[in-house]
């Protein structure tokens, strides 16, 4: 079956439905901002090319979700953007769409795309299905890694039914993957080990002090205001980084250090110094 490119087909639409109303409103902006409804309403009209069926009628006619994973990967191979009925149908279809689109997430052959497409739809059907999935793929991540961050949305929608076993990979994660765990694991406080671990990696990483401070104020543990403020007080502290430690300090409840510092001559601080 070829692919309906119905983001060109709604596009052909819209086009001549603001051409029209240009004719007796001139305010482009307000009419743009009509699109939207636009195409929620064309989405439930009888369309001609459709042999009278509405686009969600359309994609309403696949039974399983195998079928629209195959369209998926046909709409992907012709170059034509998925159309979001197809995407609304397969979230529809709930946990029966879990097991295929962690197959499709986990075909290292398949476009990374596609791959992303599959894990952003296992997010919104929370099943832990793609559970030992999203963790091997965070095992194996890069500094920078999409498919991991969408693996790690996957597992923090599972909430803290992903806590034990993102805790049994802990030990002998990657750095990449380490700075990913604790980031979800806290949000779940008082594991003394994750505490600990989350401090040691703060007062430890110079070029990842950001994220720890804000992981030190998730955790809500006031511990923590002592090698906040110890930092807080480096030298080398850049100035962006120096925001997020007063901000986890003030988010614990303490105050931030008073000893006058100037961060002239720091990028950062330069930049929003001559917006000032």
């Amino acid at each position: 079956m070829k692919p309906i490119d119905f983001d060109r087909l709604f596009g052909d639409y819209a086009h001549a439905w603001v051409h029209e109303r240009m004719k007796v409103e001139k305010d482009l902006d307000a009419i743009e901002a009509g699109v939207p409804d636009l195409y929620r309403a064309w989405l439930e009209t009888p369309q001609a090319f459709l042999d009278g069926a509405t686009p969600k009628q359309y994609f309403a006619g696949f039974i399983t979700p195998e079928e629209l994973i195959r369209l998926m990967e046909d709409y992907r191979a012709a170059g034509i953007q998925i159309p979001d009925p197809l995407l609304e149908r397969l979230d529809d279809m709930g946990q029966a769409a879990a097991a295929p689109l962690t197959a499709l997430a986990a075909d290292e052959g398949e476009d990374a795309s596609l791959r992303m497409t599959a894990l952003n739809l296992l997010i919104e059907l929370e099943s832990p299905e793609p559970m030992a999935l999203c963790l091997d793929l965070i095992d194996r991540r890069k500094a920078e890694d999409e498919l991991a961050d969408v693996a790690a949305e996957v597992l923090s929608a599972l909430g803290e039914t992903a806590v034990p076993a993102i805790k049994e990979r802990l030990d002998g994660a990657s750095d990449p993957a380490l700075d990913t765990y604790l980031d979800l694991l806290c949000n779940f406080p008082g594991d003394e080990r994750i505490y600990k671990l989350t401090e040691a990696r703060f007062l430890r990483l110079a070029d990842k002090r950001s994220l720890y401070a804000n992981l030190l104020a998730k955790l809500g543990d006031e511990r923590a205001l002592e090698p906040l403020n110890r930092v807080a007080r480096l030298s080398d502290l850049n100035y962006l980084d120096y925001l997020e430690v007063v901000n986890a300090i003030e988010t614990l409840g303490g105050e931030a250090p008073q000893a006058e510092r100037t961060f002239d001559g720091d990028p950062a601080y330069e930049s929003l110094k001559n917006i000032e």
